[in-house]
């Protein structure tokens, strides 16, 4: 073989001054192998830095392809994070905060266990007397529970209010329509529409969605045709004007009420009144009764005394006269009186007039004892 020739170095390759002469600068050294192999690490770290940022912005769009394609995601508060591998539920539920996965490999969904309100709207129904009419929006409030999350989204996916809410509501809907009349369902049993929707959603929903909580069910009043509509008008403008004509009766016979009762008031402020003033007047006569009899006793009293007085002193003085009413004591009175007499008579029947003065003390002394005789009986 021959030897290899040195092949000449290009004008490219050999540096020239500006005169065309060789320039003597030696030629750049290569690059160790250590220093190109940093600079593919740098630019590992910075592809991996943009393809996490392109995950973290994927992630925001929510959407299944960008949940499938995502390595980090989010699972916001109040929900838990439910992951799909090949189409199968897995066991694994996250909290709140960032997690990583499998990007294409592992599915993501996030789960609410909070308060959520769902509103199920247009739901026509027929009644039991054939009208049709129509319930704009129903309202649905409920929660399912963080335990049952695997086993109500193993059972019944990840729409799982469709089955037991959406449609049950449409179901339980008919169901109450059919059964009542407009009468009933517009007017007179719509304020328990609420509590039998919540009612059979719960059952049915303990019995084979125990994870699903119903918290209440708001109904609002359904659309019928526009001629019933007037003549619901025209019937509640009749009742109200009915209403009213009992409010003004009632306000009527309130007043004559308030009016009895004041007259009632009255008669008997008067009769209280002349009451008082009866009673005031007896007791102003029993006090001037008491006040006469006191005088009465004191007067009796008095005169009861004064006769005791004087039969005291009459018996006294009756006692002291039987005492001088003695033979001679009469003698020397009886001469006194005709000592005393001025007159004389003169005649032949003089001597019949004048007794013998011990004739006339027996008589006054049969006297005296006969008023003691008295006197004892």
């Amino acid at each position: 073989m021959d030897p290899p020739q040195q092949r000449p170095e290009s004008p490219m390759e050999i540096p020239m001054d500006q005169q065309g002469r060789r320039s003597e600068t030696p030629p750049p050294r290569p690059r160790p192998a250590a220093a190109a192999g940093g600079d593919f690490s740098a630019i590992i770290t910075v592809f991996f830095f943009f393809i996490l940022i392109f995950s973290f912005v994927a992630f925001q769009s929510s959407s299944t392809l960008t949940n499938n394609l995502t390595l980090l995601h989010q699972v916001p508060e109040g929900h838990v994070g439910m992951y799909w591998r090949g189409g199968a539920l897995l066991k694994t539920i996250t909290e709140p905060g960032f997690h990583l996965k499998m990007p294409l490999v592992t599915q993501f969904e996030p789960i609410q266990v909070t308060l959520q309100t769902d509103q199920v709207r247009d739901i026509p129904c027929g009644t039991k007397g054939g009208v049709m009419i129509n319930f704009e929006k129903i309202e649905v409030v409920n929660r399912l529970h963080k335990d049952y999350v695997y086993e109500t989204l193993l059972n019944y996916g990840v729409q799982y209010d469709n089955t037991w809410i959406y449609d049950k509501i449409h179901h339980e809907i008919n169901q109450f329509c059919s059964a009542h009349s407009l009468q009933q369902v517009y007017i007179d049993m719509f304020d328990q529409i609420d509590e039998k929707m919540k009612d059979a959603l719960q059952g049915d929903c303990t019995r084979y969605a125990p994870g699903i909580e119903i918290i209440s069910v708001r109904v609002t009043k359904p659309s019928i045709p526009e001629s019933i509509r007037r003549n619901f008008e025209q019937m509640e403008q009749e009742r109200t004007n009915v209403l009213i004509a009992m409010e003004k009766q009632k306000v009527a016979e309130k007043e004559a009420e308030t009016r009895k009762k004041m007259a009632i008031t009255e008669a008997e402020k008067n009769a209280q009144v002349s009451k008082i003033l009866m009673q005031q007047k007896l007791m102003e006569k029993d006090s001037s009764r008491m006040q006469e009899e006191i005088e009465n006793q004191m007067y009796m009293a008095r005169e009861k005394s004064l006769a005791d007085a004087s039969f005291y002193r009459l018996m006294k003085e009756a006692e002291a006269n039987k005492l001088k009413l003695t033979p001679e004591y009469l003698e020397l009175r009886f001469i006194e009186a005709i000592a005393n007499n001025s007159k004389i008579f003169f005649g032949n029947k003089v001597p019949n007039m004048v007794f013998d003065q011990r004739l006339l003390g027996n008589f006054l002394q049969s006297v005296a004892k006969r008023g003691d005789t008295e006197a004892e009986f």
